[in-house]
C-alpha cells in the first residue's frame, strides 16, 4: 500500500467540491485553519458552481478532480463536503498520476467512494472531517486531522462498549460510510475486506436499512474474512410506527456475533462534531479490551 508523504508547512493544499455545492461563507472557517496551519489553500476552478444540488455538472466536478491530482504542486487534496454526487463522477477521473505522485485525499461520508475507489489502487487515504463541518467540530477533532497529515505517529483512544468482543488486530482499515460501501457492490469501487479492519459508520437512515445493507454485506461475504469491525457513530437513526426492535448497533451486533473477529461500537468518528480522523489503508494496530479502545496508526 502507498502511503503519501506528511505535510509541511508551505505545502499546497487543494479544495474541490465533488459532491453537492458549497457557499464562501461555508468554507471561510476552513480556509482560516489551514492558514493557521502554515498551508497555501488552492480552490479548484469550479468549487463554487452550483447545478441543482451538485457543485457544478458532473464534468466540471471531474474535471476540478483531474486538475488537482494531475497538479504536482498539490500536496493533499480536501472534499468540501458531502451529500451525494461523488459516484457520478468516479469513472470520468483518471488516477493514474495520483498513484505516481501519490497525496493524501481528505473526506468522508460520499467520499467514502473515492476511499474505496483508490484503496483498491493501492493507495492510502484519510478519512476525516470536511471544510464544510469545520465550524462546528470539536478541538479535538480538527487535531486529529492535523496529526494525521502532519506527524509521524497518530493513535486515539474511546470508551468500551457493553456490546464490543475484545481482541488484538494488526491490519489495514477499509471502508467508511455503510450506505454508500452498500451502494458500490459490483462496481469496480467495490472494496476487497478480507484481512483487513472493515470500519463503518452512517446518518439519517432507518433501521430496517441499516438491517438491509448489514444483511447484504453479510451474503457477500464482506465479513467472512475481515481482521475487525469497527463501528462508528450511527447518527439520527430512524424508527418506522412499528419498532424494529432493535438498536442500530444491537442489528450489526446480531449479524456479526456469531464471526470470531474483534468488533468495537461508537467509535469516535462519522458524522458527529467529534469526528476523528482514520487512515484508510494504512497498517495499524487496534486493541479492543475491557477498559477502552485504542487505535495506533
Amino acid at each position: 500500500m502507498i502511503i503519501p508523504n506528511k505535510l509541511n508547512i508551505g505545502d499546497k493544499v487543494g479544495l474541490v467540491s465533488t459532491a453537492r455545492y458549497i457557499s464562501t461563507e461555508e468554507l471561510n472557517p476552513a480556509i482560516k485553519v489551514f492558514e493557521q496551519w502554515g498551508l497555501e489553500v488552492v480552490l479548484a476552478s469550479n468549487i463554487f458552481c452550483k447545478s441543482d444540488q451538485f457543485a457544478g455538472t458532473d464534468l466540471q466536478r471531474a474535471s476540478d478532480l483531474q486538475n488537482m491530482i494531475n497538479d504536482n504542486s498539490i500536496r493533499a487534496i480536501f472534499c468540501t463536503r458531502g451529500g451525494y454526487g461523488t459516484a457520478r463522477i468516479i469513472d470520468l477521473v483518471d488516477f493514474t498520476n495520483l498513484i505516481k505522485y501519490p497525496k493524501w485525499i481528505i473526506g468522508y461520508s460520499d467520499i467514502t467512494v473515492i476511499h474505496s475507489h483508490i484503496n483498491k489502487l493501492g493507495l492510502a487515504s484519510l478519512h476525516g472531517t470536511m471544510p464544510i463541518n469545520f465550524k462546528n467540530n470539536t478541538s479535538n477533532c480538527l487535531l486529529s486531522l492535523y496529526t494525521c497529515l502532519f506527524k509521524k505517529s497518530y493513535s486515539i483512544s474511546v470508551p468500551t462498549h457493553k456490546l464490543n468482543k475484545n481482541g488484538f488486530i494488526e491490519a489495514q482499515i477499509v471502508g467508511g460510510n455503510l450506505s454508500v460501501i452498500y451502494s458500490l457492490l459490483g462496481s469496480n469501487s467495490d472494496i476487497n475486506t478480507d484481512g483487513k479492519i472493515l470500519f463503518i459508520e452512517d446518518l439519517d437512515e432507518y433501521l430496517y436499512h441499516i438491517d438491509r445493507m448489514i444483511l447484504n454485506l453479510k451474503r457477500n461475504k464482506k465479513f467472512s474474512k475481515i481482521a475487525g469491525l469497527i463501528v462508528g457513530s450511527m447518527q439520527d437513526i430512524h424508527d418506522n410506527s412499528i419498532a424494529f426492535g432493535k438498536s442500530a448497533n444491537e442489528i450489526i451486533y446480531a449479524h456479526t456475533k456469531d464471526y470470531d473477529f474483534p468488533i468495537c461500537f461508537n467509535f469516535l468518528a462519522g458524522h458527529i462534531n467529534n469526528n476523528n480522523s482514520i487512515i484508510l489503508g494504512k497498517k495499524s494496530q487496534l486493541d479492543i479490551n475491557n477498559n477502552n479502545v485504542n487505535l495506533l496508526q
